[in-house]
């Protein structure tokens, strides 16, 4: 992995596990890993995706709604991508970001982003 990438991995899975505690369950990870994302020259553009399954309390967006003025002071930029069936915001900062998406009883929060090889 490449020193840029292995920042990268760092930084991701910690403010992703921040958010997960946020909604005071235990966080499953679904994906951690390197990932080739360029379909035309493989190797050239590499992605860590990191991403997590937390089972939640009755008003997850409250959770999130408490958790978000720490990841503004942090630098992330919020942008709501919610509809009426579910709760859906994505989270950006120098060009890396992570997405917590709230359905029925389930939170998920992923991230990737690529780095050049």
């Amino acid at each position: 992995m490449t020193p840029e990438l292995t920042r990268l991995a760092a930084e991701l899975t910690a403010v992703i596990d921040d958010v997960a505690a946020a909604f005071g369950a235990a966080a499953d990870p679904t994906v951690s890993g390197e990932l080739d994302c360029d379909p035309i020259r493989p190797g050239h553009l590499l992605c860590w995706q990191y991403g997590v399954r937390v089972e939640h309390p009755a008003s997850p967006e409250a959770g999130l709604a408490s958790y978000v003025p720490v990841l503004h002071r942090a630098g992330w930029q919020s942008h709501d991508r919610s509809t009426p069936a579910e709760h859906i915001t994505r989270f950006t900062r120098d060009g890396a970001d992570f997405t917590v998406h709230i359905a029925g009883s389930v939170t998920i929060i992923g991230s990737t982003r690529p780095v050049p090889a």
